[in-house]
Parts: structure tokens; C-alpha cells; sequence
């Protein structure tokens, strides 16, 4: 039996458009410069060139090399810097500083945003929820839609091994470039979408290069507060195209305080551990001896996920440094009645940011009277049980053992160190942005 659920997909673009009445009027040439074949070529866009970086733990050079300081910074200036460019040319659905939110008294601090801004009056589509792996249909909404505006530059590896930035170079088309766009109905300050290989017209699975990109991102904007997020099919992905979100928010994710408890150490010295008393049952992944070592056995054990038709989300945090991997089962819940009308009615599709503690509200009335205990309940309904669980993480395990031909995977005695909120606010003091909005039900206001 298929499974679908009745859903109004997020625009993320403004050339977002009922597909029908698109193919009816399409000729050749579409005159609204798009990265399309039609209007791509001679076009050119901002090339930001990273650094690749030999180890895990922030530094980008060979040791006794001099580090140089980047020609632009990243985060601030580029990224952040391009986003507000596009607000001030009246590029998004709606201005996003001006939506209330406030953090909810309670253990981890729910974050809650009226964002009534996102609940679009569009014909309701069917859309399948129960396959992650779904080939790429070309007829359907896809980033190489988007208008050339709407891209803020370009990610790619450097080739030299130095920093480099272009604010005007050609696009090969021919090597597939990654490109960094804003998201239309942004959820937050700076929200933008992180499209790897976009000719390629990859589908909306993980692989290893791509999440290596990824991890890329959060390590150049060198900000905490600067995370990354992933949806699969099936757990609220509304675009079947490869691409990550991000956005910059200053306060500490009720999932980064979570304590966990230590379950295995995987090759190169990558820490597994579980989640404990949260409400969506999850792994945590850190360390490794690179950034690589750490890229790659998260994204197999998504690969996994991805082959066992397990929906998922992903959350980057901490620089690239931690990573949260959470399966879940809302929308199949959904679709066969049992979630509850109450938590149903609230229209919240739990993805990656809701599940991580930012709940984005579409009713006045949800916000009125968000509270821990109602940020339990919705998310109580994402989690896989205690037993489906860990029937997935042996899932994960065994893949990454076969992966590796080693003996070194084998889950450890359980060790429980709790994460403190202390040591969550360490790492975070270390941005230089605004200080962390404390937990009170004050307004934050991005600036």
C-alpha cells in the first residue's frame, strides 16, 4: 500500500510554480534568467574556494604553515552579507526578523516562532511518504529553476589548497557546480540552501561527497550558531534535489543540550552515542581523526538508513564537529491516522529544525500557548519506538562494519556522560556574535 498525506509544499523559490500550468506555457528560452540551459550560458556568479581541512578539530593548514587570513569572510560578510542584499531587493515572501519568538520555560528551552508567513493557500498535492529513495523527475520544481539572483555564489573546494574568492567567475557547466541560494520562506536569519553538484540533478539522498560539502560549510563559517540541516523523503523534504538548509540562529538548540550516553567508537576514532531524555530518540556522531573520517561514517550510516527505506533527518552542529542523526515516522503515522487531531491540528511538519527544538508555528493560537509540555507531545510523535529504534541502529552498525572490514565497530558498555548545559554554553561563548538569548519568553530579534 503506498502511503501519501495531503501537504502544501514549501516555495522555496519565487519561480516555484504549479508544474501543469508551467508545462503548458513553456517555450524555448524562458526569459527569466534561470540556471537552465536556456539562460546559463556566459553567466557568471560569486566562486567562494575553500580550504580543505586535514583535521578534525578546526585547523585548516599543514602544521609550521602559515595561516593566512581568507580574502572575505565567510559567514559575515559573504554569506549573511548576500542574504541581506537579497532582502533589501525585496527577494522573499515575507521579512522574517519581524516574526515573534521567544524561547519556552522548560528543561532545554523549546525555541517557538510565529511564522504565519509559511502557510500558503495553494492547491494541496499528493506526495508520497513512504519511499526516502525516489528518482529525480525533471518535469517537477527543481533548483535549476531558480533565478540566477536567487544564488548568492558558489561553494567548491579550492584547487591550490588556499582561500580564494572570485566575486565574478564563469559557471562550468560541464563540472557540475555547488551553489549556496536563498530559501524564499525563510525559516530564520540567513536561511539558505546549500544545492551540491546542481547540474548533476542529483535526488534527495546522501552521499559521501556531498556531506562532506556539507561539513565543509559549517566548518568555514566557524560559528556555532551557523548549523546545517537535512530532510530525506519521507521526513519533510518538500523538493526531490539534492540540497542542505542552513540558517544563523544565537541561541543554544534544546537537542545540543540533550545529555547522551556513549554506545561506540568506530574507526579513526569517531564516538557514537545515543540520546537520553529527549524526546525523539536519536545518535550523536563526533571526533574522528579528520573531517573526513567523521564525514564519511555519518554519511554511510545515512546511506543505510537511505537503502532500509528509514526516513531521516540530519543536524550539523558545533562547526561541523557533531552531528545529530534522528530517524523518524510522522508523516507514515500521518498517513495511516494515528497522530493524534490535536497535534495535527497545529499544521507543524516536524523536519529537522522542529525536531532539533526550533518549533515553527503557523497559528497565533499555537504560539499563545506554546509550552514544554506541547513541544513533547508533537515531537514525542516523530520518535521511532524504543524497539524499531534499536533494531535501526544494528542496521547502522552492521553497514559500517561491512563498509570497513574491522572489528573496531562493536558497540562498547554503555557509558553515560551527560553533555551539561555548561559545556554547551562554553562552546557557544566562543562566537563572536550576540550572546545567547537566555531562557526567558523575551522576543529575539535578529538584526
Amino acid at each position: 500500500m503506498m502511503l501519501r498525506i495531503k501537504r502544501v509544499p514549501t516555495v522555496v523559490s519565487n519561480y516555484q510554480k504549479d508544474e501543469a500550468e508551467e508545462g503548458a506555457r513553456r517555450v524555448e528560452g524562458c526569459g527569466r534568467n534561470c540556471l537552465n540551459q536556456c539562460c546559463i550560458p556566459g553567466a557568471k556568479l560569486p566562486l567562494y574556494a575553500f580550504k580543505k581541512r586535514n583535521v578534525n578539530n578546526g585547523d585548516t593548514g599543514v602544521p609550521g604553515h602559515d595561516k593566512r587570513e581568507p580574502p572575505v569572510a565567510f559567514l559575515d560578510s559573504l554569506l549573511l552579507g548576500e542574504w541581506e542584499d537579497r532582502m533589501q531587493r525585496g527577494l522573499f515572501r515575507y521579512d522574517v526578523t519581524a516574526c515573534e519568538t521567544k524561547v519556552i520555560p522548560g528543561q532545554y528551552g523549546f525555541i517557538a516562532q510565529l511564522n504565519e508567513g509559511r502557510h500558503l493557500k495553494k492547491r494541496p498535492t499528493e506526495f508520497r511518504v513512504d519511499k526516502v529513495l525516489q528518482p529525480f523527475d525533471s518535469s517537477k520544481f527543481n533548483f535549476t529553476k531558480v533565478g540566477q539572483e536567487e544564488v548568492l555564489f558558489r561553494f567548491e573546494a579550492s584547487e591550490d589548497g588556499e582561500v580564494h574568492f572570485f566575486p565574478s567567475a564563469p559557471i562550468d557547466v560541464e563540472n557540475s557546480p555547488s551553489v549556496v541560494a536563498i530559501n524564499v520562506s525563510p525559516i530564520e536569519y540567513g536561511h539558505v540552501l546549500l544545492i551540491p553538484r546542481i547540474f548533476e540533478r542529483l535526488p534527495q539522498r546522501i552521499d559521501r561527497e556531498s556531506f562532506l560539502l556539507a561539513l565543509h560549510m559549517a566548518a568555514e563559517a566557524g560559528s556555532p550558531y551557523f548549523r546545517l540541516g537535512y530532510n530525506s523523503l519521507g521526513a519533510f523534504a518538500t523538493i526531490n534535489h539534492l540540497h542542505f538548509q542552513a540558517y544563523y540562529l544565537a541561541v543554544t538548540f534544546p537537542i545540543e543540550k540533550a545529555p547522551t550516553k556513549k554506545i561506540s567508537t568506530l574507526n579513526a576514532e569517531v564516538k557514537v552515542s545515543e540520546l537520553l531524555n529527549y524526546p525523539v530518540r536519536g545518535l550523536v556522531f563526533e571526533g574522528g581523526n579528520t573531517l573526513e573520517d567523521l564525514s564519511y561514517t555519518v554519511s554511510d550510516a545515512c546511506i543505510c538508513l537511505q537503502e532500509n527505506n528509514v526516513p531521516y533527518n540530519v543536524l550539523i552542529s558545533d562547526c561541523g564537529k557533531r552531528i545529530f542523526l534522528l530517524p523518524q515516522c510522522y508523516a507514515e503515522k500521518q498517513a495511516l491516522g494515528e497522530v493524534s487531531a490535536e497535534v495535527l491540528d497545529t499544521q507543524v511538519n516536524p523536519a529537522v529544525w522542529e525536531i532539533s527544538g526550533h518549533m515553527v508555528l503557523k497559528r497565533k493560537k499555537d504560539y499563545d500557548e506554546a509550552s514544554d509540555e506541547n513541544a513533547w507531545k508533537l515531537l514525542a510523535e516523530v520518535s521511532l519506538s524504543e524497539e524499531r529504534f534499536q533494531e535501526v541502529n544494528a542496521l547502522i552498525f552492521e553497514h559500517i562494519a561491512s563498509g570497513n572490514n574491522e572489528n573496531e565497530n562493536l558497540p562498547e558498555d554503555p557509558e553515560v556522560k551527560p553533555r551539561s548545559h555548561e559545556e554547551v554554553d562554553a562552546t557557544i561563548n566562543k562566537s563572536s556574535h550576540a550572546a545567547m538569548v537566555g531562557e526567558t519568553q523575551e522576543c529575539i530579534v535578529l538584526q
